[in-house]
C-alpha cells in the first residue's frame, strides 16, 4: 500500500512528463524486478528484512505491477476514481489491504477478490503457451481459432490478444480461468502472427523475461560481492539464451572484478559473438578487452 503505490505513483510521473512509451519501458523493468522474488507472496513480505533488495521487489516493484494490473481489470475511469475514494476515506487512518479492496470494489460495482486473491495472497507467476490455427471464412476473411494454456490453477485474468495481419491489427480480450481457456477471433486481413499481452499488462514470463529476471538477480548479487551466486544467475540467463550480450557482458565483468584476465577476456569476446543487446554491451566489451589487453603488457 505504501511501497507499492508510491512506485506506480512514479511511473505515472514518468508516463505524464516523457510519454506512454518512456512509462511502458520504466514497467518492462519494474516487472523483472518484481519477479526476482517469486516464491513469497506480498501479503507475507513483512518477513523480508528492511531495506533488502526482497523487500523491495515484494512490496515496491511486484506492488505497483499488481496496481497496474488492477488498472487493465477496472479500466481507467473507474480505477482513478477507485484511488480517490481510497485516500478519501482512510485520511490520517492505518488502513489494510482490505480497505483498499473495498475501495477499488465500491468503485468498480464488482466482486475483486479473485484479483487479490491471485496478486497478494498467491506467489508466483503464469508463462503462457498459445496454440491456434487460422482458418478461411467465406471470401472475405479469417477466424483465429485456439487456446490460452499456462500452469498456475487458480489463475484468472483477462488477456489481451493482439492478431498482426496484412492490414489492421485486431485486439480481443480472453479471460484465462484455470490451465486453459479457448479463443475465437475473426479478422478482415490475413493473419500473421498472435501476441499475448502485447502491452504486458500482466505479470508473466517468458524466455526474455526470464533471462532479464536471472540477470538482474545476477546484478544484485554483484553489488553484494556475492560473485559466486552472480555467476550462477548469469548461468541461468544463457541456459535459457545463449546469445545475449548482456549476461555475458555481465558475467565477464565478475571476472574483470576478481582479475580473472582470461576468463573475463573470454566473456567480453562472447559478448561480440552475441546478440549485442543493448548497442553499448558491444562497445564496453572493445573497451574492456582493451584494458585486459594493456594490463597483460599485449
Amino acid at each position: 500500500l505504501t511501497n507499492g503505490l508510491a512506485s506506480y505513483s512514479e511511473l505515472l510521473w514518468v508516463g505524464q512528463e516523457d510519454g506512454q512509451a518512456a512509462m511502458e519501458t520504466a514497467l518492462h523493468d519494474v516487472m523483472l524486478e518484481a519477479l526476482t522474488v517469486d516464491e513469497v507472496p506480498i501479503i507475507e513480505s513483512g518477513r523480508e528484512e528492511d531495506y533488502s533488495p526482497e523487500l523491495w521487489a515484494l512490496t515496491g516493484s511486484k506492488g505497483a505491477a499488481v496496481v497496474n494490473m488492477l488498472r487493465a481489470v477496472m479500466g481507467d475511469d473507474k480505477f482513478f476514481e477507485g484511488l480517490k475514494t481510497y485516500a478519501k476515506n482512510n485520511l490520517w487512518k492505518a488502513v489494510t489491504t482490505e480497505d483498499f479492496r473495498k475501495a477499488m470494489e465500491s468503485a468498480v460495482g464488482h466482486d475483486l477478490g479473485y484479483f487479490f486473491t491471485q496478486w497478494i495472497e498467491s506467489s508466483g507467476a503464469p508463462e503462457f503457451k498459445l496454440d491456434y490455427t487460422i482458418f478461411r471464412v467465406g471470401t472475405t476473411g479469417y477466424r483465429v481459432m485456439g487456446k490460452i494454456a499456462q500452469d498456475e490453477d487458480t489463475f484468472n485474468m483477462p488477456v489481451t490478444l493482439k492478431i498482426e495481419t496484412d492490414t489492421k491489427p485486431e485486439e480481443k480480450t480472453v479471460n484465462v480461468e484455470g490451465t486453459s481457456s479457448e479463443f475465437s477471433v475473426d479478422t478482415f486481413g490475413k493473419p500473421k502472427a498472435v501476441i499475448i499481452d502485447p502491452d504486458d499488462h500482466v505479470l508473466h514470463y517468458s524466455p526474455d523475461i526470464r533471462v532479464g529476471v536471472a540477470i538482474r538477480r545476477g546484478e544484485q548479487f554483484a553489488e553484494m560481492n556475492e560473485y559466486a551466486e552472480a555467476v550462477k544467475e548469469y548461468n541461468k540467463a544463457l541456459d535459457t539464451n545463449r546469445l545475449s550480450s548482456l549476461a555475458h557482458y555481465r558475467k565477464a565483468e565478475v571476472y574483470f572484478m576478481q582479475a580473472n584476465w582470461q576468463s573475463a577476456a573470454n566473456e567480453f569476446h562472447e559478448v561480440l559473438n552475441g546478440d549485442m543487446e543493448p548497442k553499448w554491451t558491444e562497445v564496453w566489451a572493445h573497451i574492456n578487452l582493451g584494458k585486459i589487453y594493456d594490463i597483460s603488457g599485449q
